[in-house]
């Protein structure tokens, strides 16, 4: 994922470490993940043996690992839990990280989850897997800020920048096995819900601020924002922060197609958008979308059910018949 290419960078520099193999999944499983890094180039390039694994608990994975007789394992993105016999491979364990502030958002996407839910704190740990997610001991943590016009792109890059830092100042202690640990408190924290392409709908009807937040967290190199029009999804990948003056109107109404975005109308006021697109299209700039479109205004996105706009914020089941 996003930060394993800083993490990686940092390991074929450190004078500390030889590295024996990198593990990556397929291309084809790597394609279907957001945000997935191409390890294997920059592996390859270094001279680096490459696995290309979708399972690393599969039985003849695990024997290939412990063939190698690592001293430490890293992982980072990996999306799956590692298992007993794998995590017992190496001489110091696996370390990994997750990209909040444990114990606190365990569970895949934490930072699109801060993002839309309007925090502007999140961070990076490090931690000594276990077989649990997320809760191994705690070797360190990075304090980073949401700035409102970050996306989860940048806030991602900041969390690879931090893991690779941490990567490097606990190299040593974690290569003897010394590494300080804190451990997690199971009963703190929370379980973040798994979020689908589907829970990027927009509900336009809910303060500017939350509309702009969940466009930032859900943007690219993620499946995306968007409202449905005439029964499509029109996405919508980038907004403006907005100001409190902003004119108001009906939810989801298009109030004016200008030079440099669209307005487009949520509660007590209303958001620009200046990036949108079709469903298979890369984004555009949203006013030549929309004439391309013949959206104009006074146009207006469907409103989204109560029952649904409770799902796609995780706070909720998924309504039978809801968008998959």
């Amino acid at each position: 994922m996003h930060e394993a290419q800083a993490a990686l960078t940092a390991l074929l520099h450190s004078p500390l470490v030889s590295l024996e193999a990198v593990i990556t999944p397929p291309d084809e499983e790597r394609r279907r993940l957001s945000g997935a890094a191409d390890l294997a180039g920059t592996a390859g390039a270094a001279g680096i043996p490459v696995l290309r694994e979708g399972d690393v608990n599969a039985p003849a994975v695990v024997a290939r690992v412990r063939e190698l007789e690592p001293d430490l394992v890293v992982v980072v993105g990996w999306t799956r839990l590692l298992g007993p016999e794998l995590l017992s491979v190496p001489r110091y364990g696996c370390v990994g990280f997750h990209a909040s502030l444990l114990p606190r958002h365990r569970g895949r996407a934490p930072v699109n989850w801060a993002i839309l839910r309007g925090e502007n704190v999140t961070g990076n740990t490090m931690m000594l897997l276990d077989p649990g997610a997320d809760t191994g001991d705690i070797v360190d943590q990075r304090r980073l800020y949401i700035g409102p016009e970050d996306t989860v792109a940048t806030v991602y890059d900041r969390v690879a920048m931090a893991g690779a830092d941490m990567l490097l100042t606990h190299l040593p202690a974690l290569l003897t096995g010394t590494a300080r640990r804190k451990p997690q408190n199971p009963a703190a924290g929370d379980v973040l819900p798994r979020r689908t392409p589907a829970m990027g709908l927009i509900d336009w009807d809910r303060p500017p601020r939350a509309v702009h937040d969940w466009v930032r967290a859900l943007t690219t190199p993620y499946p995306g924002a968007f409202g449905m029009l005439d029964g499509e999804r029109v996405m919508v990948w980038r907004t403006r922060p907005p100001r409190r003056d902003e004119p108001a109107g009906p939810p989801g109404m298009v109030l004016a197609v200008e030079r440099d975005g669209v307005r487009i109308a949520a509660r007590g006021g209303s958001v620009v958008a200046t990036e949108m697109g079709n469903r298979a299209e890369p984004p555009q700039p949203a006013a030549r979308w929309c004439h391309r479109f013949g959206v104009l205004p006074g146009t207006r996105f469907a409103p989204v059910p109560p029952e649904v706009s409770r799902w796609v914020r995780g706070e909720g089941p998924r309504p039978e018949g809801a968008l998959r």
